[in-house]
This record gives C-alpha cells, structure tokens and sequence, in this order.
C-alpha cells in the first residue's frame, strides 16, 4: 500500500512539472512575439497613443522649375561694345560754320587793305607816307600817296597781318595794296573823282576751327592750311572843299572777292568719329557800297576824319566741297548780307609836316562779318 502511494505521489509530480512547463512555456511565446514586434518603443508605455499613418500615393515627378531671373547680373567676361555715337546731322551743319568763317575772312582782309589805300584820310592831300602798327588785329606797315600829275595820284601800300575772328586764325599774312586816283582838280573846289585798285595777299597761315555735337560729348576739331585773298575795285564819288579846314565826299563802290583756300582733312584729335575732308576751293563774293566821309582841320595842330558806309554783298559763293563722314559730300551755300562799315582818324601835328595819328576801323553787323575794330597808331610825314 506504501509503494502504491510512492508511486501515485511520483506520477502526480511528473503531471505537475509537465503542466507547469507547459504554463511557463505559453506565456513565454506571446512575449516574445510582443518583444519582436514593438522593438524598443514598446519597453514604456506612452501617455498618448500614437497616431497611425496610412501610407499616401507616390506623388508622380514634376518638371523642376525654370529658375527666375536673378536681378543682379553676373559680370560678363567680355566687355560689352561701347554705343555707337550719334552727331552726323551736327557734324555735316558744322561746314556751314567754316563757310561763314572764310566769308568773315575775305572781309577782314578787305578792310585791313583799305587802309592802305588812305580809307581815313581826305581825298586831295600832298604826297605823303605813313609807318603803322595796328591791334585788335596785328598789323605793321607802310602805306603813302605820290602825285603823278594834277589830276592822278598813286596810292600804295604793304603790312605784314595777324588776325583771328570767329574760329579761324590768319597768321604770317603779308597783304599789298594800290590804286589810281583821277581827281578833277581843274573843276574846282565841288568836283567828281575816280579810284581803281586791288589789295593782294598772295600767302598765308589759316587755322579753322570745326565744331559739332555728338551723343557722348562735344568735339572741335582746328585744322590748318594755306590761302590767299585777291579783290579789285572801283569807286566813283563827289568831292566838295567846304573850306580850308573842311573837305566832304560821297562815293559808291564795287567789289569784287576772291579767296583760295588749299585742301585738308581733319587734324588728328582723341575723339573724332564724324570726321571730313576739304577740297581745294575757291570762295568769292561782289560787294557795293555806298559811303561818305568827312576831314576837319581843328586849330592848327589837330586834324579828324570820319568815315563810315553801307555795304551789301551779293553774288556770294563758298569755295568749300567737303566729304563728312556720316554725311558724304556736303557743299554748303553762302548767302548775302548787309553791314556798316566805319573808320576814324585824329591826328596832332607835332611840328611841321610831321603827323602823329591814332585811327580805328571795323563793321557792324550780323554774323559773319559781325562787329569788329582795328585800331592802331601812324607816325605820316608830308613831303
């Protein structure tokens, strides 16, 4: 009965291992499942559940977006061309403006060569000769008169001239003049008398001076070259001796102008790019006109004279044929104008027959010829 017991007791005890082991083994599996399945996130619980995510659908690729541009540019690494400079129209115009220097020149020269045809002196004198120097525009010389019968008289004279006006310059220029006088001496002291002569300047130094506007600033250009100044006349006036001391006369003129100036191109300057070239040209111009003046003897010792006329030109020419870049050829008109013309003397007698004079002469007027004055100081010797 004993070892009944002893074997009940065992097989209960084997029953009991094998229930527990099966106990201890069930409850091992879930948690080891659970551990594999929440990993590290499991080990604490959290406060709040987690939310849960349903994967979204794979967005399908878009285009990349051009890229806006950028408001600072990227420096180029060449340069970028420079604007082309506008000032055509302007440059041709400035050929005109050398037209109009070249008018004023042939003018200026007239008037300088007038007083060596004794423009301010009276018109029967004895013979005489005069040493001058002049301003306002250079000028020394000699100038005189010699009576060749009653009736006709030589006038003559030579100066050596510098002179500038309006743009240009005149330099190294030596200008002669002469003419005949007929004066009716023989009718009396209210009488006609007649003048034909020339004023030459064969040579001299001329400086223009080119001026004209662009987009990228203003350009001048001053060029040099050779001309000349020819010019004949005649005259035709009215002689009245008021008195001893007082001569009147009235005349009417004609002129007529000629100047060569030799052919150049543009001197060389930094900025030029509508630059031109100048023909070999001829200007030439015919004047009239119509003037008085009169002498007055005061005292003794002081003598005066004044004088002055209209002068008109007509006939006017520019010698100028310019090739413009930009423009091509451009030959530019000369047109006619009116000015007044004026000259003076006042002359104090040192001792007999020995003179000192101060004179002035000049134009007023609109531009070209413009208002201009020489004056200057004569030492003239009566013989």
């Amino acid at each position: 009965m004993t070892k009944y017991r002893f074997r009940r007791l065992i097989l209960i005890g084997v029953l009991t291992a094998s229930a527990a082991f099966a106990l201890v083994a069930s409850g091992a599996r879930p948690a080891a499942a659970q551990a594999s399945e929440c990993g590290s996130e499991c080990s604490e619980p959290t406060p709040y559940p987690s939310p849960t995510y349903s994967p979204s659908p794979t967005p399908s690729p878009s285009p990349a977006p051009s890229p806006s541009p950028s408001p600072y540019l990227s420096p180029s690494p060449y340069p970028s061309p420079s604007p082309t400079p506008i000032g055509a129209a302007s440059s041709g115009n400035s050929i005109g403006g050398l037209a109009n220097q070249r008018f004023n020149q042939m003018i200026t020269n007239r008037v300088l060569g007038t007083v060596l045809l004794g423009v301010n002196e009276q018109i029967n004198c004895g013979d005489c000769i005069s040493a001058f120097g002049s301003a306002g525009s250079f000028s020394a010389g000699i100038h005189g008169r010699k009576a060749l019968t009653n009736n006709l008289s030589l006038l003559a004279g030579i100066a050596y001239t510098h002179y500038d006006e309006g743009g240009y310059k005149i330099t190294s220029a030596p200008i002669g003049a002469f003419a005949l006088r007929y004066d009716f001496t023989d009718w009396g002291s209210s009488r006609p008398f007649f003048d034909v002569g020339t004023i030459l300047t064969p040579w001299e130094k001329a400086r223009y001076t080119r001026s004209y506007d662009t987009s990228l600033g203003p350009v001048s250009v001053t060029s040099s070259t050779n001309a000349s100044n020819y010019a004949v006349y005649g005259r035709a006036g009215w002689i009245n001796r008021l008195s001893p001391r007082d001569e009147v006369a009235a005349s009417i003129e004609v002129w007529q102008l000629w100047q060569r100036v030799s052919g150049y191109s543009d001197s060389t300057v930094t900025f030029n790019p509508f630059d031109a070239s100048i023909a070999d040209g001829t200007d030439r111009t015919s004047l009239v006109k119509i003037g008085g003046q009169w002498t007055h003897l005061f005292g003794s010792n002081i003598e005066t004279n004044i004088n002055g006329g209209w002068v008109q030109s007509f006939a006017s020419h520019s010698g100028i044929v310019a090739t413009v870049t930009g423009n091509g050829v451009v030959v530019p008109t000369m047109g006619n104008q009116g000015w007044f013309e004026y000259g003076g003397r006042l002359g104090f007698r040192v001792q007999k027959g020995w003179i000192v004079d101060l004179f002035a002469n000049g134009t007023l007027g609109p531009q070209p010829v413009g208002n201009t004055i020489h004056g200057g100081v004569g030492l003239r010797i009566n013989y």
